[in-house]
């Protein structure tokens, strides 16, 4: 692998571990305590100091370097905050919600703070945040941990109006398989007791492999592939099993419903993964920006070691597996896999290059399996009723069920659980009911920023990874953001390059600085070619390389339509 401060490349199948790496895997676990021991220093004080960072590399065993590198990278970290610290969403939910993001001033002039600044007495700061979960009731902001949310969030934020803090709506238009312990309720854990007595790793890499379940995360891979490589990989040694919580994409709130209204299920998914890749530990990570949902599988976890499902010799089984929870410090690219497991050992988020991937090099240069909380969530029905079952939902080669994200501007938002393949204006029009005010559907962005955008002609293609890439799109997290025409498309091209710059990690090149041209030349970086397609070719992850399908999607849809 190639060492990203160095540049230089290792010979595939021998990457080179960072100096802080190694130290990591001597001592025989991640150093995430070093990012927790600077976010307390940034509660209490609102800056972080050279002392702050010394205390932290100390407590965390890492070098005061690595700790400043995290520091300079986080959004969480490296902005001042005062002792009212509001975060306001600047998500493309939120930026449709108030007709092209006019809530970001109107927050900021109550406050009477810029965005991304602390008051010069420290009373207040005002931090951009692009997504909190909020995208069926938006605009939202988070006043410390309480939520603000809804069309008159600057009246809650300057005390004039009642606070809201709405439920996601949920539904199902299928049995449901991931919302099955939300809408029908039943204990979790079963499943694991029922396995660990009778038929372990194999029953469940077997009915995971019959079901198809794919990675709801995104990249679409498949789950029992994944698990099966890690129990491959590693001799002997440790393994281990990731939840991915950090849904960062801007339309999507189903893992944050997952984590805060059935987080047992999700950790009993991990678990199940973790005994078919013969893990013995495994950690979820929730982004910063859900203060909620992380207390609730914290408290899940403690529960469930009471009650004796995670530990040493579980149920008598012999088997040996934990769980621990880490929080985000702030960054979308924390949800790719590679720049998920840097900031899980304490480090700068910047994505790695692969191969390896994190089944032969992950965590302490351990094979990992990574999953997003709903592809965990699905895991528990499908071995407990067979993956037959769940196999009957959805289409040949893209079987089973998804959580599709509606936002505000859907007559009836909210969370749906569908079958793969069911048609875009189904989706629409029957269960979202068509857009709200008499809106008119402008476009529709699929699958989060990276996603795409389709138009209203496209809305029988059903929803499908195979159909919507070739119709310039992809399946993406599910989520759906419908776009009125409030909005401006200028408007919409200057926000999703002040999103991708804002985004960037900063890893490669393409990506890094064809941002930058993009977020300060909108038109004419979206009309360059050469630009895009070096950044298509080039990036070192998908995110640098899905820019250019989103920006010609863009283009494409608003140029058809008008």
């Amino acid at each position: 692998m190639g060492d990203l401060q160095s540049g230089t490349v290792a010979p595939v199948g021998i990457p080179h571990r960072s100096p802080v790496e190694e130290l990591q895997a001597r001592v025989g676990r991640p150093a995430h305590q070093a990012l927790d021991e600077i976010k307390s220093a940034v509660a209490r004080k609102g800056v972080v100091t050279a002392a702050d960072e010394a205390r932290a590399a100390l407590a965390a065993n890492v070098p005061v370097a690595a700790v400043h590198g995290a520091v300079s990278y986080y959004a969480d970290l490296h902005q001042r905050r005062g002792r009212r610290h509001v975060r306001v969403c600047t998500g493309t939910a939120c930026f449709v919600a108030s007709g092209g993001g006019r809530h970001i001033a109107q927050v900021a002039d109550e406050l009477a703070v810029e965005v991304g600044e602390r008051s010069a007495d420290g009373a207040v700061s005002l931090q951009p945040v692009h997504c909190l979960g909020y995208c069926f009731g938006g605009p939202a902001a988070l006043d410390g941990a309480e939520p603000r949310v809804g069309a008159d969030l600057a009246d809650q934020v300057a005390g004039r109006a009642a606070p809201r803090d709405p439920e996601i709506p949920v539904y199902a238009d299928t049995a449901p398989v991931v919302l099955r312990g939300i809408l029908d309720g039943g204990p979790s854990w079963q499943t694991w007791a029922a396995v660990l007595e009778r038929g372990g790793a194999q029953r469940v890499l077997h009915e995971v492999e019959v079901a198809g379940l794919r990675g709801r995360g995104g990249a679409g891979f498949p789950a029992a592939q994944k698990w099966a490589a890690v129990a491959r990989e590693g001799g002997g040694g440790r393994r281990f099993v990731v939840a991915n919580g950090d849904e960062g994409d801007p339309g999507s709130f189903a893992d944050r419903l997952l984590m805060e209204r059935d987080p047992s299920r999700v950790l009993e998914g991990l678990a199940l993964a973790g005994l078919a890749c013969g893990a013995g530990q495994g950690f979820v990570y929730v982004r910063s920006e859900y203060p909620r949902a992380f207390e609730s599988v914290q408290t899940a976890v403690a529960e469930a070691r009471e009650a004796g499902h995670l530990g040493r010799d579980v149920h008598g089984s012999g088997i040996d597996f934990e769980i621990e929870v880490a929080s985000g410090a702030g960054s979308y690219v924390a949800g790719e896999e590679t720049s998920l497991l840097r900031s899980l050992a304490g480090l700068r988020g910047t994505v790695r290059p692969r191969p390896p991937f994190p089944t032969q090099y992950g965590l302490l240069g351990r094979p990992t399996a990574v999953n997003n909380v709903e592809t965990l969530c699905a895991v528990p029905a499908i071995v407990s009723d067979g993956g037959q079952t769940y196999a009957r939902h959805g289409v040949t080669r893209e079987t089973g069920t998804l959580l599709v994200c509606l936002n505000e501007r859907f007559v009836r938002p909210g969370v749906y659980e569908v079958e793969l393949g069911t048609p875009l204006g189904e989706i629409v029009e029957r269960l979202g009911g068509g857009l709200r005010d008499g809106g008119a559907l402008r476009a529709l962005q699929v699958g989060g920023p990276l996603g795409g955008f389709l138009g209203p002609a496209d809305l029988d293609l059903p929803l499908l990874e195979s159909a919507l890439s070739r119709a310039g799109g992809a399946l993406g997290h599910g989520s759906l953001v419908a776009i009125d025409d409030r909005v401006q498309f200028s408007d919409l091209l200057r926000h999703f390059w002040e999103f991708a710059a804002k985004e960037t990690c900063g890893a490669c090149t393409p990506c890094r600085e064809g941002t930058r041209r993009g977020a300060a030349h909108p038109a004419e970086a979206s009309q360059d070619e050469s630009l895009l397609h070096v950044m298509g070719v080039a990036s070192l992850c998908a995110f640098g390389r899905a820019i250019p399908r989103t920006v010609r999607s863009l283009l494409f849809t608003y140029g058809r339509e008008g």
